[in-house]
């Protein structure tokens, strides 16, 4: 499967919005959940194939050097009467390969991506819920408070670089929305905003994404000090700071698991 740029926006300096179309992406259906994600796969630089490929060929038949990079992205939105996906890319310069395509994106190119799959909606029968991030999760949670019910109570907390990277978000539903801007002296407020939080009664459905070790402390917080069980929450670190795209897909398995047993 396939999409071709038909809209480019630059929401925040740090954020892009590319907005995919054709008859590449005939078939696509989205999932109910609202952290629905395809799986990107970008040519690196000199590929002898594409635009469009098979993934599972590729790794068949080129050398490692020449494979495709694998990028997991939320969507932020899928249209099905029009056929076009929308998906946020966090950018930083040359840094990282999903990025660095949507950074130089332009209408008519072509990106491959295979899916979708999915894991978390907000459940409604949670007395409140509790939203945390960064700009990576900044899509899920953007989708999540928009299919929220006009009773329902979100109390969102989000992680960025200053006010220029904040973007609007809107929800039907009553929200306590507050951003946390990095500092040089602070470059990790999110822990210590969720443990200043003063919490609504009753149960509450967490979402809880972003930088590894910032939500592997959030997700402690809240097993160890607030008393949520892991089924009141989706808990997933993103990436990590300091380390390459690569690297992290390289250790994040043994990460999540040291993470799951901090409140055993």
């Amino acid at each position: 499967m396939h999409g071709t740029v038909v809209r480019r926006e630059e929401l925040t300096p740090s954020l892009v919005r590319i907005v995919l179309g054709g008859e590449g992406l005939s078939g696509f259906e989205a999932p109910v959940e609202t952290d629905a994600y395809v799986n990107l796969a970008i040519a690196p630089d000199g590929a002898a194939y594409g635009p469009v490929f098979d993934p599972a060929e590729v790794r068949e038949s080129q050398p490692k050097d020449m494979q495709p990079a694998r990028r997991r992205y939320t969507v932020r939105r899928w249209d099905a009467e029009s056929g076009e996906l929308t998906l946020d890319f966090v950018v930083h310069g040359d840094v990282g390969a999903a990025g660095r395509w949507a950074a130089s994106a332009e209408v008519g190119d072509v990106l491959v991506l295979e899916g979708p799959g999915a894991g978390y909606r907000p459940d409604s029968s949670a007395a409140w819920h509790l939203m945390v991030g960064d700009e990576s999760a900044l899509p899920a949670i953007a989708a999540s408070l928009e299919v929220l019910d006009p009773s329902a109570t979100a109390v969102v907390r989000l992680e960025c670089d200053g006010p220029d990277h904040q973007v609007p978000l809107l929800s039907p539903a009553r929200l306590d929305l507050a951003w946390v801007h990095r500092t040089a002296e602070d470059p990790a407020p999110l822990p210590a905003a969720i443990e200043a939080l003063d919490f609504p009664e009753g149960r509450v459905h967490a979402f809880v994404h972003g930088e590894a070790d910032e939500i592997r402390a959030i997700r402690r917080h809240l097993l160890v000090e607030r008393g949520l069980t892991r089924q009141d929450m989706s808990c997933s670190p993103y990436w990590r700071r300091t380390m390459t795209d690569e690297a992290w897909r390289a250790v994040k398995r043994d990460f999540v698991q040291a993470m799951e047993a901090d409140a055993e």
